[in-house]
């Protein structure tokens, strides 16, 4: 029985996780797309509030806007006149005291993760943490910048370490490159074995077989 009830378990929970998480992510957009609606009916004349009213009923359609708009966005930053009102929004808030902190720092990670040219979540390695003789998977974000990369001579590799089984929190470690192994693992295998506490291992690369020769009698 107990065996039959894990098993069972271990079909539906994956399952039931996934639609929960989607389920929450979908009621969140339609929520916000539902506050962006209510906010436009108080500008708007009242003969527009019934067609946006019907809007509100149509499960799933704040994804669909937030995907038309991410395009559009995407459309208009690749152009010139984008790039420059971008840059023109970005220096109006970099002026802002308080701002300037918060969009300057999130920015300049975003570009750093999400950038097609960056190196930042590209390699996975082997480390020694937090004790030598201990080792975890890390994440190679680039290479020691500004004073501290002054100080460090040598050949040094900015990692992040991510915690399990919440991988976005974790620590950051700036660490001679012969200290870390490189893994031929790709990143979403990796993370996927950080998430797992290390269930779920990725297949083992494995070198060719030689054919053995045959020895004379």
């Amino acid at each position: 029985m107990k065996k039959y009830l894990l098993t069972g378990l271990l079909v539906w929970l994956p399952l039931a996780i996934t639609i929960w998480v989607l389920t929450s992510v979908l009621g969140m957009l339609d929520g916000l797309f539902a506050w962006m609606i209510s906010a436009s009916q108080a500008v708007l004349p009242s003969a527009a509030h019934s067609p946006l009213e019907m809007l509100k009923q149509i499960p799933g359609l704040g994804v669909i806007v937030m995907m038309v708009g991410l395009l559009l966005t995407g459309m208009f930053a690749t152009n010139i006149i984008g790039q420059w009102w971008l840059r023109q929004g970005s220096r109006l808030l970099n002026q802002i005291p308080i701002v300037k902190s918060i969009y300057s720092s999130v920015k300049q990670v975003s570009d750093t993760l999400f950038s097609s040219s960056g190196n930042a979540f590209r390699e996975a390695v082997l480390v020694q943490y937090p004790r030598q003789g201990s080792w975890t998977i890390a994440f190679v974000t680039g290479r020691p910048g500004g004073e501290a990369g002054v100080h460090l001579s040598g050949d040094y590799l900015s990692l992040y370490v991510p915690t399990t089984p919440n991988p976005t929190s974790g620590f950051f470690l700036m660490v001679p490159r012969a200290d870390v192994i490189s893994l031929k693992m790709s990143v979403d295998e990796a993370l996927k074995y950080v998430i797992s506490m290390g269930v779920v291992a990725p297949p083992t690369a494995t070198a060719p077989s030689v054919p053995e020769r045959n020895q004379p009698g």
